[in-house]
């Protein structure tokens, strides 16, 4: 299918300046396909619609496919995101669809942000596989294709590239492949794909690199900074996500140690941060979400000499749900109270303050355990529907009125702000993210990584 577009001479080509390149684009003569429409592909698509008029979004579930056509914002917790969606689609810049293959047809420029999950320890590019291969149904010379998903480093050129020569009918170096990361958080997506860092891009080849380049230049606010190829970009991506796991895994062992010295891990933490060298991270219950659980395992394994301080941080941080139930239940037989006779609240089953997801949530494994000491577990969260969660439910401002054994602090919702502690006391309070003021109770409050607040 000949489509009518700039892209093969204007974008992946190298005939026209980047300024010429910047107008083609905004005047929407070079179409936009974005594969992956969930939390973080939507955003971008919508961003992407709103700087070119031009830009279809491709999604395999029918359902967000039809509530986008509609007007209605399949995903929740993104300010700004269901108005800036909603104007799009109505003005005729974003339509979605589930078919793939056509619009792969009809785009000049691919852009793939679909889930890169991990299966047993190893990464599992299934779904990148087949959204690439829809890619290459519809790709023609001078196309560009762009990655934003995460993946191991070397996925570009060693899976993407390959698919796309074997799959459609044009040779190697007639299209662009590069790596340009997604940058973006939950609950803040449109902020951070219209620019809030600088983005990242890297080709399989130079013509490729100083495509996407130009490419994001008109799509963020922020610099392009584009690096040597695609294999540095992606472990550019990676890396950050690595940084912070073993950062987190690090503050968490300081933690259990000066627990011991009976030093306040939090403000030796803060202390030593303010040497301008020193960033350490703040140790808490668990490390959950998309990315840091899973990133290490891009990495672990992948050369001969092996990655052991990726495979300890990663243990160190899966640990500490168990580690948090455990001072819980080592308070509990302190005040006569068995954890299997225990009425327990674990406040907070989101994976991140203010942010409606809860995968590898340290509060779900938290209610897991406990349910699995015997214990009854309430679960209180302001942002996650708890009706998948096998615990009863509670709103913030019940608590007072019920009768709990303990508590365990998960998540630090702003929500929880409000809550008078003092009227909880009696109960045993295990505060995973160092938030209680533990001075409003007579007894004293076990902090992760502090053990006994000794706030008598």
């Amino acid at each position: 299918m000949h489509r009518e577009s700039e892209s093969a001479v204007s974008l992946y080509g190298g005939s026209s300046p980047a300024n010429g390149q910047g107008t083609a684009i905004r005047a929407g003569r070079v179409p936009v396909a974005v594969y992956g429409l969930g939390k973080m592909g939507l955003p971008l698509a919508t961003v992407f619609a709103e700087v070119t008029g031009n830009t279809t979004g491709v999604d395999v579930d029918a359902s967000v496919v039809e509530s986008i056509n509609d007007g209605d914002c399949p995903v929740s917790g993104e300010p700004g995101l269901p108005e800036a969606m909603r104007e799009v689609v109505a003005d005729g810049s974003f339509v979605a669809t589930t078919e793939g293959d056509a619009a792969a047809a009809r785009a000049s420029v691919h852009v793939v942000i679909v889930p890169t999950l991990v299966e047993d320890g190893s990464p599992d590019l299934t779904t990148l596989r087949a959204a690439i291969s829809a890619v290459a149904s519809g790709l023609e010379p001078g196309d560009l294709v762009c990655v934003e998903s995460t993946v191991p480093p070397g996925t570009c050129d060693e899976v993407v590239a390959p698919i796309l020569a074997e799959e459609s009918d044009c040779d190697p170096g007639e299209f662009g492949v590069a790596f340009c990361p997604e940058r973006t958080a939950s609950g803040r997506a449109l902020r951070d794909v219209r620019g809030a860092y600088p983005k990242v891009v890297g080709g399989v080849d130079p013509e490729s690199t100083r495509a996407a380049a130009a490419l994001y230049d008109v799509l963020t606010d922020n610099e392009v900074h584009a690096v040597s190829d695609a294999t540095t970009a992606e472990c550019v991506k990676v890396f950050e996500g690595v940084y912070r796991d073993v950062n987190i895994a690090l503050a968490n062992e300081l933690a259990t140690l000066t627990e011991e010295m009976g030093v306040d891990v939090f403000e030796a933490i803060e202390t030593a941060n303010a040497q301008p060298y020193c960033d350490l991270h703040r140790p808490g219950a668990g490390v959950g979400g998309h990315c840091i659980p899973y990133y290490p395992y891009f990495l672990i394994d992948t050369t001969e000499t092996g990655t052991p301080l990726l495979r300890r941080a990663r243990r160190i941080n899966d640990a500490m749900p168990g580690y948090t139930v455990g001072k819980l239940c080592e308070a509990l037989r302190e005040t006569g109270v068995a954890p299997s006779d225990a009425t327990v609240a674990v406040l907070g089953l989101a994976y991140r303050p203010g942010v409606d997801e809860t995968r590898e949530s340290p509060g779900v494994a938290i209610a897991s355990l406990l349910r699995d000491a015997g214990a009854d577990v309430i679960g209180v969260d302001p942002v996650v529907d708890l009706d998948a969660f096998d615990v009863r439910s509670a709103e913030v401002g019940d608590l007072p009125e019920t009768e709990l054994d303990g508590v365990v602090v998960a998540t630090a919702h702003d929500e929880f702000d409000s809550l008078d502690w003092s009227e909880l006391d009696g109960a045993v309070v295990v505060d995973g993210r160092n938030v209680v003021d533990g001075t409003e109770f007579e007894t004293p409050v076990t902090t992760v990584g502090v053990g006994d607040s000794g706030r008598e």
